[in-house]
């Protein structure tokens, strides 16, 4: 009997990630993502719910980050009612993820209903922190390497990814055939977490090629970031990091760490401003103290995570306070793309000083404004005004959690060749690149699918 595959999201782009496996009797969903970035991307998310998507028998969940986890409450709201089966990590995050996803699209909503700024009248959340109670209430823990039947016929086992805690790769069996969705995989150098474990063999492997044409220049990179706000902090001004809430705000915390222990750094006030920041850099210290099994051992057991002077913004009262900075700080705010949260009140205010840096230290996808500004752009738009561009803008992607192209190749070629592999989250050159070095190099059979497109396995 075939297994069929069907790329409803991540096909094309990096975001919204969904696949859908069908057999005979069951229909499991990977990743359960948002679309984001491009006007046209994110309009995907208020589109009718795919028939497919609403008669689901599970959703397996790779790990917390929106764009593979964001839309659950969508399906909520249309009436699924689960289970979601995520590894521990990933089930601690997502609850996180989720509530704060429906409090900032709620409060955006009332923001462009105040303000006038949205087209729509009125301007209404895709979903509310009800919806997402609901989704949280349907996840169900699944320890790695534990094969699980999650569906008639369908088991279920997590790897170890070495992206964010909690993340995972999935393996999937039915009807004797085995599919490995490599979720989004991390960095050997991760310096918290174990690297992504081996992938078993499979007739079908999805993997991911977010950074497929690119590579990683890590080499001296902790002297820049250093240099970068020595030199900020020598004109008067501060470094704003827009950072994602889930691992990035605690990679960055650790750097800063160990830049003001070995004096490269001055002893300048850093702040994190983002509650769901807060809220992930508490699952981190717990799993830290606890040595959970990703933990790299060098790191369990103690705090890496938390510099002189960090002090932890929790009310929008403290978060106004540093949009304009008394003296050089350190300012990591979420979303890290800039497409919301209370990053865009700071950029709206320091963009303009020609005294600060914005410091881009993770993947910016196409129409976000953090990829706006990494591309030069001398004048960006925020809550519907047009906001000048003078302050210093610097990318370092030493910082990233996604395997860079030859990482990626490294980890799918290290087992046994697929019957086919599928290039996915990753914008069509990047995902194209790997296909053809895959081809190429290996002779396998590499496809970049479309969004939508149905194979069988």
């Amino acid at each position: 009997m075939t297994v069929a595959l069907t790329f409803h999201g991540g096909a094309g782009t990096v975001t919204g990630s969904k696949y859908l496996v069908e057999t005979a009797d069951s229909r499991v969903l990977v990743d359960c993502g948002l679309f984001q970035g491009l006007t046209a991307l994110r309009r995907r998310n208020w589109a009718p719910l795919a028939p497919a998507l609403a008669e689901l028998d599970a959703v397996v969940i790779t790990h917390a980050h929106l764009d593979h986890c964001g839309y659950l409450p969508v399906l909520v709201r249309a009436g699924w009612h689960g289970p979601v089966y995520a590894t521990p990590g990933t089930a601690e995050l997502v609850p996180i993820v989720l509530e704060d996803s429906a409090h900032l699209m709620t409060e955006d909503a009332a923001h462009a209903n105040k303000y006038g700024w949205s087209k729509h009248h009125p301007a209404l959340p895709l979903y509310d922190a009800a919806d997402a109670k609901k989704a949280i209430g349907l996840l169900r823990k699944l320890d790695f390497e534990t094969e699980t039947e999650i569906a008639a016929g369908v088991t279920l086992d997590f790897g170890r990814a070495g992206h964010i805690l909690g993340s995972s790769w999935a393996h999937l069996r039915s009807n004797a055939r085995d599919v490995v969705f490599s979720g989004d995989l991390g960095r050997p150098g991760h310096s918290l977490l174990r690297p992504p474990s081996p992938r078993p063999p499979c007739d079908a492997l999805v993997m991911e090629s977010t950074y497929g044409a690119r590579l990683h220049h890590d080499e001296g990179a902790m002297d820049r970031f250093g240099e970068v706000i020595r030199r900020t902090a020598r004109r008067g001004g501060s470094v704003l990091i827009p950072a994602f809430a889930v691992d990035r705000t605690e990679v960055v915390l650790a750097a800063l760490a160990k830049l003001r222990s070995s004096h490269a750094i001055p002893d300048l006030p850093v702040y994190v401003d983002s509650p769901m920041a807060l809220a992930a850099l508490k699952v981190y210290r717990d799993a830290l103290r606890s040595k959970w099994p990703e933990i790299r051992p060098e790191a369990a057991g103690h705090d890496p995570l938390t510099p002189r002077s960090l002090t932890e913004l929790r009310t929008v009262e403290e978060s106004m306070r540093v949009n304009a900075p008394r003296m050089p700080s350190i300012i990591i705010s979420a979303s890290g793309m800039a497409t919301g949260g209370r990053v865009l009140h700071h950029l709206e205010h320091m963009l303009p000083d020609h005294r600060h840096t914005v410091l881009i230290v993770g993947y910016a996808a196409a129409g976000t404004r953090a990829r706006q500004l990494a591309s030069g752009a001398r004048q960006i738009k925020i809550h519907g005004r047009y906001v000048t561009v003078r302050a210093d803008v610097v990318q370092l992607d030493a910082f990233s959690a996604h395997a860079d192209a030859d990482e990626l190749v490294a980890w799918a070629t290290a087992g046994p060749q697929p019957g086919s592999t599928y290039l996915v989250h990753g914008e069509p050159d990047a995902a194209e690149v790997v296909a053809e070095r895959l081809r190429n190099e290996y002779d396998w059979q590499a496809v970049v699918p479309h969004e939508h497109e149905r194979v069988l396995i």
